[in-house]
């Protein structure tokens, strides 16, 4: 009770402290192009630049000046687009472009990412943010932001993604808006046009493929080899595409065949029919055939999948198909038409920003395996520009407007979708692991019958966490991500930035539901890869006999609110300051041992390697009494809806072997266990079984031998002799 009251008014503190400070702090001053450009020099975005301009009325943009003369044009990124970082916040980067659409200069000015970059030198996100000058923002355009190689930094690659999505997106929207090199604003550049939906004559292949209805990509083996020759990857070279160099690798065409015309002439009367039936108002129909050696389509997208191996880009927009908008044909009407090993219709959604009446270009992923999973790629673009023909003029349309929600809501959308795609092997194995651990839970009395089948197991899994989602994938879950979700909230909750990291949001969906499954143990003693770390580190020095702690009860327990009160705290000043608060969360070495894996400051690591020591002697000491995830985790947990682990009536009362045996003693003496400290590693429910080790197992057999000596000496002695009758 004592301890209890001392935490209500602990956390009563707290929050009144919190109030009081977000009441009285000062108010920062907005984030806008014209505070910021009050701190740089004009030189730092332009060569020799001398001043600032006024920024413009209708764009938030204002010239640098050289001699009186507009040499480039400084831009605020977070004014044109709206992609937030991982904590919740746009990176502000402040950027100048020239007359010819290439940044002149780059300069980081503001950011609220201390999760990803504490421990992390400044300078090496500056640096990488400065080495975007240069960058020809046309080409970009035209390559839909993907002419250019993206450098990561370890423990950044969310924050470097956001900083690099944000540049490109944001510089093509002023390149646009100001008509610089040659990128006309996206509503304008001529008449709009329109599809002649009134043309219905037929025509043959040799027609279609002359007058541009139907374009071609054409490889060899030859040509495909050369080109991984030039990338200089010897792995790649080491592994060229088997056969004579004349072979075709693909030839592969395309055909928008939601066009009448083009429609009736390569699918039929009947098969355009279905094709209509079938679309949607906005959508639009893409024909595309290949025969070859490679396939376009992989095998990735079958049953929900995603075609990974092509994509349609127009401008800014990517679209990438799914099984569902997919359809396959059988054969094409036009009579002259050659063969093909591939005939399928993809769908092109209303919502992907896609014009018909505009250039676009199907990209070909062209791969080649160069190790037992890992792969290297190489794109090829099939262009494709509607013939005139096919067209109606319309009236121009209006200005060109700057924000555009739902093109941002999609570029949005297309970041983190894109970032899942690249994990998706990542994506993959954490299920594996996650429904294994599934397995376990539900079947823990099969798994824990045999003691050292289930101690491998476990060993094994603790160290798939470490080294695969800890130290290889940088998955490792944070108090910090608490927060950042509790600021969302209260200033306008988005799933974007939480989608960003696909393997930490997927650990928090299943730890959502573990919690009312089994408490926080599923995540604390399993998943987390720096518990996995100490109770790793600690049976090494178990089989080293290293000396073994185990602290007094009275003092034990008196430790246990340590970790809540840290989490409160914390979460007391993050209601005032979340950077503050995110600072303050370094109590967490998880940082520095897992995500930076020892490479950071002296005094960081000095801390992180002495509660590793503390634990070769005392088992999971910062899980026990100081991690504020794992008392964050707890605060939910007491509403598990079962009670998995078995207990006889005699735990406890006499029987202390649990109790004793418990690995972070979270067994009280009197046999109840405390389903906040437990970790579920299950050990009491390996004990539950022992024939060695616990009385109640041991008596039971001991009753049964007994009875089956009793009955062997009847056997023995042979049936009683029967009464002879009166």
């Amino acid at each position: 009770m004592v301890l209890k009251r001392a935490a209500s008014l602990f956390l009563s503190a707290i929050l009144l402290a919190a109030a009081l400070v977000g009441l009285t702090a000062p108010r920062a001053d907005a984030d806008t192009l014209a505070s910021f450009l009050s701190e740089l020099s004009p030189a730092d975005l332009a060569p020799e630049a001398e001043a600032f301009g006024a920024i413009r009325d209708d764009i938030p943009v204002a010239p640098v000046l050289r001699g009186g003369e507009t040499v480039a044009w400084a831009f605020l990124t977070s004014d044109f687009v709206g992609t937030t970082g991982y904590s919740g916040k746009p990176i502000h980067v402040v950027a100048a472009i020239s007359p010819d659409a290439v940044l002149t200069g780059v300069q980081l000015v503001k950011h609220s990412e201390p999760i990803v970059l504490i421990g992390i030198p400044n300078s090496k996100i500056v640096a990488l943010t400065e080495g975007y000058r240069g960058m020809d923002l046309a080409a970009e355009a035209a390559a839909g932001g993907e002419a250019h190689d993206l450098d990561i930094i370890s423990g950044a690659t969310v924050t470097i993604m956001v900083i690099d999505d944000s540049l490109v997106r944001a510089g093509i929207k002023v390149a646009r808006a100001l008509n610089l090199g040659g990128l006309a604003p996206a509503d304008s550049g001529g008449p709009a046009r329109e599809i002649d939906m009134d043309q219905t004559d037929t025509r043959d292949w040799v027609t279609l493929t002359g007058d541009g209805s139907v374009r071609r990509l054409a490889l060899d083996v030859g040509q495909i080899n050369a080109a991984f020759e030039e990338t200089g990857d010897e792995r790649a070279i080491a592994r060229p595409e088997s056969g004579a160099p004349e072979d075709t690798y693909i030839d592969m065409h395309a055909a928008l065949v939601s066009v009448p015309a083009i429609g009736l002439s390569l699918l039929g009367p009947e098969e355009y029919a279905n094709l209509t039936d079938r679309l949607q108002p906005g959508e639009q129909a893409l024909l595309l055939m290949a025969r070859g050696k490679y396939s376009f389509k992989g095998s990735g997208y079958v049953r929900g999948g995603l075609f990974d191996r092509i994509q349609l880009i127009q401008g800014d927009n990517a679209v990438r198909w799914t099984d569902k908008q997919h359809e396959r044909l059988r054969t094409l009407a036009a009579p002259d038409a050659p063969s093909f090993t591939e005939l399928d219709i993809f769908t092109i959604p209303a919502d992907a920003g896609f014009d018909p009446t505009e250039p676009f270009r199907v990209q070909l992923l062209a791969q080649r395996a160069i190790g037992a999973v890992e792969k290297t790629f190489l794109t090829f673009d099939l262009g494709y520009d509607l013939p005139e023909k096919y067209l109606l003029p319309l009236p121009k349309s209006g200005p060109a407007v700057v924000e555009d929600d739902g093109a941002e809501a999609a570029a949005k959308t297309a970041l983190w979708q894109r970032i899942w795609r690249d994990r998706v092997v990542e994506i993959a194995i954490l299920l594996a692991m996650l429904l294994t651990l599934t397995g376990i839970f539900f079947f823990q009395f099969q798994a824990t019958a045999n003691a050292r089948v289930f101690y491998w197991v476990r060993i094994s899994f603790l160290t798939m966490s470490l080294f695969f989602i800890g130290w290889y994938a940088n998955a490792q879950l944070s108090v910090v991500n608490l927060m950042a979700l509790a600021g969302s909230l209260r200033t306008g909750f988005t799933w974007d930035a939480f989608l960003l990291d696909p393997l930490v949001f997927i650990q928090w969906f299943a730890i959502a539901a573990a919690l009312l499954f089994w408490g926080r143990g599923a995540y604390c003693g399993w998943l987390c890869p720096f518990g996995a770390l100490q109770e790793l580190t600690n049976q090494i020095a178990r089989a080293l006999k290293v000396p073994q702690w185990e602290l007094p009860w009275s003092l034990h327990e008196r430790l246990w609110p340590i970790k809540y009160m840290i989490f409160l705290g914390l979460f007391g000043v993050s209601l005032a300051s979340i950077p503050l608060a995110e600072k303050l969360a370094e109590v967490e070495p998880f940082k520095t041992a897992i995500i930076l894996k020892f490479v950071r400051d002296w005094p960081f690591v000095v801390f992180a390697v002495t509660l590793l020591v503390i634990g070769l002697f005392v088992e999971r000491f910062y899980c026990r009494y100081l991690c504020p995830l794992g008392g964050a985790l707890a605060i939910p947990a007491r509403m598990r809806m079962f009670d998995w682990l078995r207990r006889y009536k005699e735990c406890g009362s006499p029987c202390q072997t649990c109790a004793n045996e418990c690995p972070v003693q979270a067994i009280h003496p009197t046999g109840e266990i405390n389903p906040n400290e437990c970790v579920n590693c299950l050990h009491c429910q390996v004990l539950y079984q022992s024939d060695a080790k616990c009385p109640v197992v041991i008596r039971q057999l001991k009753r049964r031998a007994a009875v089956g000596k009793v009955s062997d000496d009847i056997l023995k002695k042979g049936p009683p002799p029967k009464l002879a009758k009166t």
